[in-house]
């Protein structure tokens, strides 16, 4: 076999192997969609059982219980935005909101399984899975440049935050699009820095000065404020809905969406790589049979 023959056999395969190999690097690198809120996400505080506030808590978004109907503690609570819903037709409707929430959230694949404490580490976007989760210290969630990366807790058991912790955002990271999966019911400690929307089953208590960047959500028990302040952001995924939609879950934690940052450059590159190795395959059957004839 003459030697362009030869360079010939060896450039096409190498072609083909690296558009198929980069190629499924892209495929893989689909984002995790975010937890859809629907109607639940123009609330602050939604409650199964009761809402019981002590203190001059704020709020930014609607109050809500249902199927129960008991709200105390506005005044001295304050909504600055939103109204009371008590066992009312939207209270009904976001509470199945809020299941469907929980739901789609128990179903994600994991990502990784973490320790009890998530204090002191840094993550990346993905799908956590433990047992009883706890924040001392401070977690920092990054987004590495992308605002809509994605974060979802779930927890086995409980989450509990122990006094003056925090859950900080860098890189872009969004209140919007962090999540916590609480299997029985979460405590937010004294003066704690909380962020991200919480899905319990049970019961939720905010203890006395926790400050909320999110929601917080009980699908049967009650929801316990304290002087507390709960901003609620106003998130496109909470107001149009993602609950229900194809989400595919990525395999490493921190992967950019389609088409943009490293995904859409891998492809750049994969797509220049093979068109070189083809013109370079055509090149060498092209001159094979002039250097036969001589």
């Amino acid at each position: 076999m003459s030697t362009p023959r030869r360079l010939s056999a060896i450039i096409l395969p190498v072609a083909l192997g690296l558009a198929l190999t980069l190629g499924g690097a892209t495929q893989s690198t689909a984002a995790q969609a975010p937890v859809g809120l629907g109607s639940a996400g123009s609330y602050a505080v939604l409650a199964g059982s009761t809402v019981t506030n002590t203190g001059p808590s704020t709020l930014n978004a609607a109050v809500g219980v249902s199927p129960g109907s008991a709200i105390t503690g506005f005044p001295p609570g304050l909504l600055s935005g939103g109204t009371i819903h008590s066992a009312d037709s939207a209270a009904a409707q976001a509470q199945a909101a809020v299941t469907t929430a929980y739901n789609d959230a128990a179903g994600r694949t994991t990502s990784a399984t973490v320790t009890a404490d998530l204090g002191g580490q840094t993550l990346v976007a993905g799908v956590y899975t433990g047992g009883s989760l706890a924040i001392t210290g401070t977690l920092i969630l990054d987004g590495k440049g992308d605002p809509n990366s994605v974060f979802v807790f779930q927890a086995a058991s409980s989450l509990t935050t122990a006094s003056s912790s925090k859950v900080s955002l860098i890189n872009g990271a969004s209140s919007c699009n962090v999540f916590w999966l609480v299997t029985s019911s979460a405590t937010l400690g004294t003066n704690s820095t909380f962020v991200g929307t919480v899905l319990a089953l049970a019961s939720i208590t905010a203890t006395t000065g926790a400050s909320i960047s999110g929601h917080l959500f009980a699908r049967n028990g009650a929801v316990t404020l304290d002087s507390n302040n709960v901003k609620s952001s106003a998130c496109s995924s909470s107001t149009t809905g993602t609950t229900g939609a194809t989400h595919t879950t990525p395999s490493v934690p921190g992967r950019p969406l389609p088409g943009t940052g490293k995904a859409s450059t891998v492809t750049m590159k994969a797509a220049l790589l093979v068109t070189v190795l083809g013109g370079l395959t055509l090149l060498a059957v092209r001159r094979s049979p002039r250097r036969n004839q001589l």
